[in-house]
């Protein structure tokens, strides 16, 4: 099965401005793919790194379903190395994609996150990025243990 399959099989739906797959699993299995800027009907597509785990996808609904993103939006206020790693992710974000505006998920506003998922993805696409990694240090076990959450 190829990688476009697979994710459609993770995302139950074909991919939208598919590029590559970015990140995998323990088990060599999608977990993060990069997208284009614009789908293929030229729509804008303003994330560039989408997690495709289904494991990591249910764990990341989880801390947000917990309060996870208001918890995190304050503490990227009020932490100042997790607001310097926020407005560093941003701007990375903004040099990768010049095409469109906004940051991490496409995010235009500041001050507050818009959704955990997209800072997750970036952290395991561009290692280093520490807010996002340490939403993911919620997330235990961050691969299942025994075998890939994705069967064929």
């Amino acid at each position: 099965m190829d990688d476009r399959a697979i994710v459609e099989k993770q995302l139950g739906r074909p991919p939208r401005a598919f590029r590559r797959v970015a990140v995998r699993c323990p088990f060599g299995r999608p977990a993060v793919v990069e997208q284009a800027p614009f789908d293929e009907s030229g729509e804008p597509f303003p994330t560039t790194y989408w997690l495709t785990c289904p494991h990591l996808v249910a764990a990341i609904a989880r801390v947000e379903a917990a309060g996870g993103v208001e918890r995190w939006s304050a503490l990227a206020r009020e932490d100042p190395e997790l607001r310097e790693s926020s407005e560093r992710g941003h701007a990375e974000q903004r040099r990768l994609r010049p095409e469109l505006p906004g940051g991490i998920g496409g995010q235009t506003r500041t001050g507050g996150l818009k959704c955990l998922h997209a800072h997750a993805s970036f952290a395991l696409a561009r290692p280093g990025y520490e807010l996002g990694e340490r939403i993911l240090a919620e997330v235990e076990p961050l691969w299942p243990a025994q075998c890939c959450c994705t069967s064929e």
